[in-house]
């Protein structure tokens, strides 16, 4: 039986359709289309690295209050990591937009890596921390090449 309800499951998948449909549009839609697309498409990074970043603190808050837990994850590093990426994908939306995409596809996939270690700290059950995984790891990586392909686009093939 999957923990992860029905409803997340679509939600989760569903956004990913921004990051598809903007990067078919990168490569595809004529100029100056293409460029508003790939303008998008960095917009959306932005926000989906920060949401992700996000996480952290959303299931840190029940901590608030309660005497310091002697872990540093738990006490100090969880607030500082949840608030990295969103600074990072900030930084990406002032930069050359190709630049910006493969820094916003390089985050999501450290995001990924770190979290794959730290979630044991807000699971209670390892089969829903599994089941998240997974789908995190779906997500991750379709956005993840997205990003990167449609950087690849702009530097080398519209070049």
């Amino acid at each position: 039986m999957n923990p992860i309800p029905p409803l997340v499951n679509k939600l989760a998948y569903a956004g990913l359709i921004p990051f598809v449909g903007l990067a078919l549009m990168v490569q595809l839609a004529p100029t100056p289309l293409n460029y508003l697309s790939a303008e998008s498409l960095a917009g959306y990074g932005a926000v989906i690295t920060a949401f992700m970043g996000a996480l952290h603190w959303g299931a840190s808050l029940h901590t608030l209050g309660k005497a310091p837990s002697g872990d540093r994850w738990i006490d100090r590093n969880a607030w500082i990591w949840g608030v990295t990426p969103a600074l990072v994908a900030w930084l990406a939306l002032h930069i050359y937009i190709p630049v910006g995409l493969l820094i916003l596809a390089s985050t999501l996939i450290i995001q990924r890596n770190i979290d794959q270690n730290t979630y044991q700290y807000y699971f209670s059950d390892e089969v829903a921390r599994n089941a998240f995984m997974t789908i995190r790891n779906r997500l991750t990586y379709v956005a993840a090449a997205c990003l990167t392909w449609s950087a690849i686009v702009i530097l080398f093939i519209q070049a």
